[in-house]
């Protein structure tokens, strides 16, 4: 009797230790659980931007992610064969080059009035330039230049200058030279003033026997304060006046994907003008650009290109019939030298 009630009472005892070891195992199990599909049922919550593609043709898929290739710009074509006759696609052979004077008379039969009725149109020179420094991966930045071309021509433009010089008499002839407004000191307090405006003026210059005068308004002028080296500052006003007045004003600018090449696309005349006229102001231009080059072997300006819309035609020169084609060896051994010095004294 007692055994019996013994057993009963140690089997009951052993289910509950069970239950109770059970319980504490699986607990954290049971959380888990309930947490995963917590987690699940926030993430369906959850809305999806799904952002709408238009169609696009199975032979353009992709292109973008296609690495760029860039192509260079300086165009070389003393490989290809010299032609032999008269009609040869210009894509396999050199492109014929022409004397400056041969290829404006090339434009000016092309736009006769029995084919394109443009005989007063604009000439311009596309020249291409490297931009290399002296040193290796140094380029030269944009630049901008004014230059006076000696035979004038109508440009379709006005021009406001204003003129900054002492003495009746200079002023005088500042204002035949082509100035729109000339004066001393009492033009000074008429900007002060606010009567005369500088923003309505494209050129500031002065000479130097008023520079000190113009300190006052330094500050309303900023980068147009008259100086050397802007070209805005000469004793010989009068010429600076015609020099702003006509002159040809460009800018040399740098490929963004090829940093070695710029080009620039100047006007050198009009089409009823002599050949003769037009090559001496290509002369002077190509000269001008030439002033800027660097001291360092190899070519500056690479390509000239004489063109004349409406018409597409674009017509060689030779640039190194008016510009060195390479710097002498004393040049590049004074710059070698300069450049020691400026290293020596940093």
């Amino acid at each position: 009797m007692s055994g019996t009630l013994f057993r009963s009472l140690f089997n009951s005892l052993s289910l509950y230790n069970c239950s109770a070891t059970r319980s504490l195992h699986t607990a954290t199990v049971y959380y888990a659980a309930r947490k995963g599909t917590r987690a699940k049922a926030r993430a369906k919550k959850v809305k999806v931007e799904i952002t709408k593609v238009g169609f696009i043709p199975h032979n353009q898929r992709g292109k973008d992610k296609l690495a760029k290739t860039i192509i260079n710009k300086h165009l070389d074509d003393s490989h290809k064969s010299i032609p032999q006759d008269n009609v040869y696609p210009l894509r396999y052979y050199r492109w014929p080059v022409y004397t400056a004077e041969e290829a404006v008379r090339a434009h000016q039969e092309t736009h006769h009035p029995s084919m394109y009725n443009e005989p007063e149109a604009f000439v311009y020179a596309k020249v291409e330039i490297n931009m290399e420094g002296v040193k290796k991966n140094r380029y030269i930045d944009n630049f901008s230049r004014l230059t006076l071309l000696p035979h004038y021509f109508p440009q379709d433009e006005e021009r406001t200058i204003l003129a900054f010089c002492k003495g009746p008499e200079l002023i005088k002839q500042v204002a035949e030279a082509g100035a729109t407004m000339a004066g001393s000191t009492e033009l000074v307090k008429k900007i002060q003033e606010g009567t005369v405006k500088l923003g309505d003026y494209d050129y500031v210059i002065a000479h130097p026997n008023i520079i000190t005068d113009l300190v006052p308004i330094r500050g309303l002028m900023k980068r147009r304060f008259p100086n050397i080296k802007a070209g805005t500052l000469d004793t010989n006003i009068c010429d600076l006046v015609k020099k702003f007045a006509a002159g040809i004003q460009y800018r040399v600018i740098k490929d963004e994907n090829q940093q070695n090449f710029g080009s620039v696309e100047v006007p050198i005349g009009r089409l009823n003008m002599s050949p003769s006229s037009i090559a001496e102001n290509i002369d002077i231009l190509l000269k001008d650009i030439q002033t800027v080059r660097p001291k360092r072997d190899g070519l500056f300006i690479t390509r000239c290109i004489i063109v004349s819309p409406p018409s597409s035609e674009k017509l060689k020169i030779d640039p190194f019939v008016h510009v060195d084609r390479t710097l002498s060896k004393e040049v590049q051994e004074d710059s070698d030298d300069e450049d020691n010095v400026a290293v020596a004294t940093a």
